[in-house]
């Protein structure tokens, strides 16, 4: 479950109604820290090119490009009969 919440005057505040019992613990795991006006978001690195992800399916020769690959991800949810 995920709950969309505010942090404000040291309080998290649910932006929508919540199942949740009351007094129950929960764990907070922020998106991150919001721009100001006129600033970009702030990433651990300057480049996609930058991230240790970077390549590292680039050995793989049994997925393709990826768009070949998401295509082929997809094809079942569009059409679960075929194969």
């Amino acid at each position: 479950m995920s709950i969309r919440a505010i942090y404000k005057d040291g309080v998290f505040k649910p932006l929508e109604d919540v199942t949740v019992k009351e007094g129950t613990e929960v764990d907070v795991y922020p998106r991150g820290e919001q721009a100001g006006d006129g600033e970009k978001p702030k990433r651990p690195w300057k480049s996609v090119k930058d991230s240790s992800a970077y390549g590292i399916w680039k050995d793989r020769d049994d997925i393709g490009d990826g768009v070949d690959y998401v295509n082929r991800i997809r094809k079942y949810r569009r059409h679960p009969d075929q194969n």
